[in-house]
Parts: C-alpha cells; sequence; structure tokens
C-alpha cells in the first residue's frame, strides 16, 4: 500500500512539474514575440548608464515615486480589474467620432486630429507630426484593452505621410507595434525618449533617422523646428521589467506655433518649471483620464488639471488619454466631465474634440 501510494505521489508531482513546465515555456515564447520589443543593449546602453536619470539599473522620476500606493503589485491590480467591473466602465453607446479623410488635409493648415486615447496628429508650418499612434491593439493580446464601440475607425493606413513620429514612452497603449511597423515606410524621423529606439531598431527601422532623447535635451528637426524632451512623472516597460527606457513629455517649437505634448505624468514641480522655461505655450495636450487614487503619483488625477494649466500657462488645453480604453475603474466619461469643471473654475481655454474632428487654430 505504501509503494502504491509513493507512486501516485511521484505521479503527481511529475504531472505538476510537467505542467510548471508547459506553462513556462509557452510564457517563454509569448514573451518573446517581436511586438514586445528589446532591452537597450550595446552603446544605447552605455549611453542610458550616462544619463542623470538612471540609478541603480533603471531609470528614476525627479522625485521619489510610488507606481502603486495600495501596496499591491502591477500583476494583480490587473487581474483585480479584469475581474472587477463597475457599471458605466464602457459607454452603453458607440462613442461619437467623425471619419476625416487625413490625406486630403492640405499641409499649410494649421490643426489638430485626435483619434481617442493619446493618438493625435498635429499639423504645423507644413509639418505633419504623429504623436503615440495605437490603431491595432493597445496591450499584448487583443482581447484585452478593447477599445470603446465607435472609436476604432482609424487605421494606419489612413494616416498620411508623417514628418515627425514623437513617442511618449513605450508602454502598450502608446507605442503599438502593429501600428508604428505598418507607417514604417511613411514615417520620416522618430523622435522618443532614451532606450526606447531600440525596440524600433529591433523592429527594423533606421537609426539614421531616430531622434532619442534624454531629459532637457533638445534637437533640431529642421529649419525652424526645434524639439525638447522634457520630464514626466511616470514608469515604463512592455515586459515584466520596468523603468529600462525613459519616459518623457516634449515640447515642439515651430515657426507659427509651440506645442507641449504631456504624454503621462503624475503632479510634481516640472510643470512649473517647464511653464517658467517655456512661457509662450500656444498649445499643451494634457493626460486627463485612467486615473486611480493608488497611482496618483503616475497619472494626473482631476483635482491636479487645474493646477497644470495655471502651472503651464498655455493660451489653449486639450485632454487626452480618454475615451477610447477603459484601464481605471473610473466611469468612460468622468475625463470629459471633469475637464470641463477644471476649466471653469480655474478660468482656462479648454478645447474639446470630438474624435476624428479637425480643429484649427
Amino acid at each position: 500500500m505504501k509503494f502504491i501510494t509513493k507512486i501516485r505521489w511521484r505521479m503527481m508531482i511529475g504531472i505538476v512539474a510537467g505542467i510548471v513546465m508547459i506553462v513556462g515555456m509557452a510564457g517563454f515564447a509569448f514573451m518573446r514575440q517581436p511586438s514586445f520589443g528589446r532591452l537597450p543593449q550595446g552603446e544605447r546602453l552605455e549611453r542610458i548608464k550616462r544619463s542623470p536619470q538612471y540609478r541603480d539599473g533603471e531609470f528614476r522620476n525627479v522625485h521619489p515615486t510610488e507606481l502603486m500606493t495600495s501596496g499591491k503589485g502591477r500583476l494583480q491590480t490587473m487581474w483585480e480589474f479584469l475581474f472587477s467591473k463597475p457599471d458605466g466602465l464602457v459607454p452603453d453607446e458607440p462613442v461619437p467620432a467623425i471619419k476625416t479623410d487625413l490625406r486630403r488635409l492640405l499641409r499649410d493648415r494649421e490643426l489638430m486630429v485626435w483619434f481617442g486615447h493619446s493618438s493625435y496628429l498635429l499639423q504645423l508650418s507644413g509639418k505633419r507630426i504623429l504623436v503615440d499612434p495605437v490603431f491595432c491593439i493597445a496591450s499584448p493580446v487583443s482581447f484585452i484593452n478593447k477599445p470603446f464601440k465607435g472609436t476604432n475607425i482609424y487605421t494606419p493606413e489612413d494616416m498620411p505621410d508623417i514628418d515627425y513620429l514623437v513617442i511618449t514612452h513605450d508602454h502598450w497603449d502608446h507605442l503599438d507595434y502593429r501600428t508604428v511597423t505598418r507607417l514604417r515606410d511613411r514615417i520620416r524621423k522618430i523622435i522618443c525618449p532614451l532606450g526606447v529606439g531600440e525596440h524600433f531598431e529591433y523592429w527594423g527601422f533606421d537609426k539614421e533617422n531616430m531622434v532619442e532623447l534624454d531629459w532637457k535635451e533638445t534637437a533640431l528637426l529642421d529649419e525652424g523646428f526645434i524639439i525638447h524632451a522634457l520630464p514626466a512623472r511616470h514608469f515604463s516597460g512592455r515586459g515584466l521589467t520596468s523603468n529600462r527606457t525613459l519616459w518623457a513629455s516634449f515640447l515642439i517649437e515651430t515657426p507659427s506655433k509651440t506645442v507641449y505634448m504631456g504624454g503621462d505624468s503624475g503632479y510634481d514641480t516640472h510643470f512649473a518649471e517647464i511653464g517658467e522655461q517655456f512661457p509662450n505655450i500656444d498649445l499643451a495636450i494634457l493626460e486627463n483620464g485612467q486615473y486611480n487614487e493608488n497611482w496618483r503619483y503616475i497619472h494626473t488625477l482631476p483635482q491636479y488639471l487645474g493646477q497644470i494649466a495655471k502651472d503651464l500657462k498655455a493660451k489653449q488645453i486639450v485632454t487626452v488619454h480618454h475615451s477610447k480604453y477603459a484601464l481605471a475603474k473610473h466611469p468612460w466619461d468622468e475625463p470629459l466631465k471633469n475637464e470641463l469643471e477644471a476649466a471653469k473654475k480655474d478660468s482656462f481655454n479648454l478645447i474639446v474634440p470630438i474624435i476624428g474632428q479637425v480643429i484649427e487654430r
């Protein structure tokens, strides 16, 4: 009897070990997909190690920043979100949107077209600037982060030829492998934070066409077009390893306008410093949505939106990071209500576009 029990025990151990091995191999194979990109190496890694933002093997924010103040890890937080969805998280009806023929937009028109979440097109002084385009998939798998009904009306093929592709950081909802690879032959220059160029090089993009910047670095893109990489309070990573690439906000100076592209950022002193350094911002594009009290240091909570507008002193404000995906537990339209309240309370000039609408200012 003991002999039979011992055999059964060994069989169970063998089965469990086999299952663990299969799951591990499947996970390893899954993480090896090209869409996950590649961690910096070689000369790029050596440059990263010289960055003032890089300490003890990873990039850091200006001030100490807890990613999850609840004490729960990213995986646990994601698991709870997937299986606990409150009412109002997703709209009952399709979100209003306009399908604009972007290829027919004359280059001399000064405009912005927002595509939902953090993707938008700018035309400034004859140049086309595409920021954080996500038109295919906003996560490692298609069944997570599905777009709201009515919002998924643009594809990479709808985009005109792009002078500058700007990527603020490498999270899946800002850097979409399928989108950028389908746009590859129509992008002249890529502007991204330090380390993010490794993904693009791995995906077959020409390193010579990349402008990869650390915070407080500046590049001349073309005559009259200057871009500044500036701080943000966030984090990075496409897999299990975080903060090996930098996150940033950007400010572009053109012959006609100065535009601040905020990316993802919790509130911190950098907004006031940017406002002091660049006192003539015509348009600031700011994060508003997919916030949570547990993420208060890495995303913009509603109560800080007005303060950020005051700090930057921008002539006009547009908010993004909402109206396409449910990445947090607030009602889908809460950010739209919050921005109207903030604009009324703090008296800033707010533009509220519909997805796909051409805004000319």
